[in-house]
């Protein structure tokens, strides 16, 4: 895309959810949001389905590519990919703390290197004309200070990297598994607040424990963005407010009930490419959340979608357990 991208919010990159089904179903509800790829490693790149990995609707846009590596030539070599593809940001995973990220030397990892990270991206900026960002947390282990937090900033910004997205909580590399990184240290969004007073020409991105749009505007008179990650996909209607309330685009969002026609044409022409039904419709069972016959509509999808012959009529099926709504808002006056 030609336009600057606007990442007032995001939902975040999550391994096993965040993929293209996944991506074409919340651009329904949001013109704005800036979406995000799974990580993709630099090795399923180089040697493995490229295209699997890369493919995606055009209707998805802006998308960025989260890759995962730590050789700089490895990755400017898939940056450039996810360019030719038409991508519209490449973003360096530096928060992961699995152990198989780990043993892959990237990820969270890559934090004790804020040296190596800033050749990473040079590389990679250096391949390609869109932006290259990064995503990491604010420590790992013991080496979590405020000022080693900064430092990384530094050195990777004068790297060329503009645009930092920071996940509010540090990571223990051992002893506590990835789902725990995400809920056992201490959220810490004062440190992140720091980073942008003392970078104020850096773009400054808020992660981690967001629930809410309330959340995400007190966040936004501190940083320049947030991103969003579980809860936008436990409850992808979350997002129904975001165009208007972050983008000042008041264009009419369409019912649940209307998104889910809308998405039928596309399950319809993924089924037809030899995608499983599952594949889309686990993305589904949170969009009614929280309103009456949502148990019904979960129920439905859950039990029939593995079931061989199954298609879209199944998805028709569930919805007509979920009683209809009427438009959920009108335009903003011009």
């Amino acid at each position: 895309m030609n336009t600057p991208l606007q990442r007032r919010f995001a939902v975040a990159p999550m391994l096993d959810w965040t993929d293209r089904h996944c991506r074409y179903l919340l651009r329904l509800i949001s013109r704005h949001a800036l979406l995000y790829t799974e990580m993709v490693t630099t090795g399923a790149l180089l040697h493995g389905d490229a295209a699997r990995h890369l493919g995606y609707d055009a209707a998805e846009h802006p998308v960025a590519l989260q890759l995962g590596g730590s050789e700089p030539r490895a990755l400017a070599g898939c940056a450039r990919m996810g360019a030719e593809w038409g991508y519209d940001e490449i973003n360096l995973n530096v928060g992961c703390p699995s152990d198989r990220v780990q043993n892959g030397r990237f990820g969270a990892c890559l934090m004790a290197e804020p040296g190596l990270v800033a050749e990473c991206v040079a590389a990679m900026a250096a391949a390609v004309e869109i932006p290259v960002t990064v995503k990491h947390r604010i420590g790992i282990d013991d080496l979590d200070s405020y000022d080693a937090l900064a430092r990384f900033v530094a050195t990777v910004a004068g790297a060329g990297c503009r645009t930092f997205i920071v996940h509010a909580r540090k990571a223990w590399l051992q002893g506590l598994s990835p789902k725990e990184n995400r809920e056992i240290p201490p959220l810490r969004y004062d440190l992140v607040y720091a980073l942008k007073r003392d970078f104020p020409a850096l773009e400054i991105i808020v992660n981690g424990g967001i629930a809410s749009l309330e959340d995400a505007a007190r966040h936004l008179e501190r940083v320049d963005g947030v991103m969003v990650g579980r809860a936008a996909y436990h409850d992808p209607w979350l997002l129904a407010e975001v165009d208007r309330r972050f983008y000042g685009d008041g264009h009419a969002v369409p019912t649940p009930h209307g998104v889910v026609e809308a998405y039928l044409p596309y399950v319809e022409r993924q089924l037809a490419a030899g995608v499983p039904l599952t594949r889309m419709t686990r993305h589904l069972l949170g969009l009614f959340a929280g309103r009456p016959g949502a148990r019904r509509w979960r129920r439905v999808l859950s039990e029939g979608a593995h079931r061989p012959g199954a298609g879209s009529d199944l998805i028709r099926a569930a919805l007509r357990e979920v009683p209809p709504e009427t438009v959920v808002r009108e335009p903003l006056s011009a």
